[in-house]
């Protein structure tokens, strides 16, 4: 069953995502079909998860088709980031207790974007890799979008705090791993990014600027804010969301990922079938969608300036 939307959420993804409530189950019924007919690919179905799909392509069922099939087809091209974590593994929770990727709570009034925490000088580097903090944003966002429709609809921000990245962390994050990055991130998740904001930036890390800035599409880019300092936040983001390490009224950092390592042991069943998912590239027989060798070719195409 699909939850039922408030009036005013129901009027954004009326406007903003062409969402029809009547014509949700038909297109339930339709993609599903299709996802059936595909022999290589075993996705889920589950019907929040198929809407929050379907919102993140304003209710096209092409675009749909085609998010999904990346999606799934990524578990074979980028998996030193789709699986390089497995959820229900203690080695994921022990990643996810430093704290380098957190979804913040929603705002205690008022509807905005959900957000997004990422602190990459949280880690070793000597010990993981940034591949390690998008893994864990991968699966994360599965519960954030099929628990809350703000994510769905209203989208989300995120916010990458540089403190403690030293040239170690930097030197990771080479032109072909941040491809598969964005990928991941901006391509397959069902995600509406509405801004991306970047805190503590430390000498060297234009470099890895300028590199990702090549792969995001348009409003991606325009939507990217360097912030000068820590208290700017605030300009853009309730202060009731900021933690308090952050200079808002929000809950704290240690707080905040005390209830994530909690809901990743309540979806254990969830992420066990999601382990078992992807594509079985000996059974397609649909020449319309993007086999893995495609997708695969399309990193290697990349042209530095």
């Amino acid at each position: 069953m699909i939850r039922e939307l408030s009036a005013e959420l129901a009027e954004i993804a009326k406007e903003q995502l062409n969402e029809n409530p009547k014509q949700i189950q038909s297109d339930l019924i339709q993609i599903k079909e299709w996802i059936y007919k595909q022999p290589h690919l075993k996705a889920r179905t589950d019907d929040q998860w198929l809407v929050a799909l379907l919102r993140a392509g304003k209710f096209s069922l092409e675009k749909l088709k085609r998010k999904l099939e990346l999606y799934y087809t990524l578990r074979a091209t980028a998996p030193e980031i789709t699986l390089r974590l497995k959820p229900t593994e203690q080695e994921f929770v022990d990643f996810l207790k430093l704290g380098t990727c957190i979804i913040l709570p929603k705002a205690e009034t008022g509807i905005s974007p959900r957000v997004i925490l990422i602190r990459p000088g949280a880690y070793d580097p000597s010990v993981h890799s940034v591949a390690d903090v998008i893994c864990i944003l991968y699966y994360l966002v599965q519960i954030l979008v099929v628990e809350d429709d703000i994510a769905s609809i209203i989208g989300t921000k995120i916010v990458i705090d540089y403190e403690g990245v030293t040239m170690a962390h930097v030197m990771q994050a080479n032109p072909s791993l941040l491809k598969k990055m964005v990928a991941v991130t901006q391509d397959s998740m069902p995600l509406r990014l509405r801004g991306s904001h970047h805190i503590n930036l430390p000498t060297g890390i234009e470099v890895i600027f300028s590199l990702v800035s090549g792969f995001l599409n348009e409003k991606a880019k325009q939507r990217l804010i360097i912030h000068k300092s820590v208290e700017e936040l605030a300009d853009f983001i309730p202060k009731d969301i900021i933690p308090v390490e952050y200079g808002g009224i929000g809950s704290s950092v240690a707080n905040i990922i005390g209830y994530w390592v909690s809901k990743m042991r309540e979806y254990k069943s969830w992420m066990q079938y999601e382990e078992k998912l992807g594509v079985d590239e000996s059974k397609r027989i649909n020449m319309t969608t993007h086999s893995a060798s495609e997708i695969e070719g399309s990193f290697r195409k990349l042209d530095i300036d």
